[in-house]
């Protein structure tokens, strides 16, 4: 009796305990090959995104150099594949200087949709106003 008591107890501390958050890395390399449609931009960048799980929360670092001109917009597109056009899921809000860095809650479908590598991330010029560089987020590794 003693021992089911004490079994009831532990299930019931492990059923109550906080869930462990689960950090995952994603990263993309930016450029204007990989816009939609491809264009020759001599820019390049990199994004850097943290994903907690538990929290869902998203937290990001993107840098870019040699643009034709300044940061008009920039955006998290998804979900689509590399090379496909998607609708904004999280706008990137200014300053969009470089490195544009942020945080924003996300929802389980789009956890999902980052996960399986269908978000990308780009940068908008008044020269390039539908995109000048891009880049697939994958999982860090």
């Amino acid at each position: 009796m003693r021992l089911l008591a004490a079994l009831v107890a532990v299930s019931a501390l492990i059923a109550a305990a906080p869930a462990l958050a689960e950090v995952v890395h994603f990263s993309a390399k930016l450029d204007g090959a990989s816009e939609t449609p491809p264009n020759d931009s001599k820019g390049v960048g990199e994004a850097h995104v943290i994903l907690d799980t538990v929290k869902h929360k998203v937290s990001w670092k993107v840098t870019y150099s040699d643009l034709t001109g300044p940061a008009t917009m920039a955006h998290f597109h998804g979900p689509a594949a590399a090379g496909v056009a998607a609708p904004v899921a999280i706008p990137l809000t200014p300053p969009l200087a470089s490195p544009i860095t942020g945080s924003a809650d996300i929802t389980d479908g789009q956890i999902g949709d980052l996960r399986g590598g269908l978000w990308y991330v780009n940068v908008h010029t008044a020269a390039h106003p539908a995109g000048e560089i891009r880049g697939q987020l994958a999982e860090a590794h």
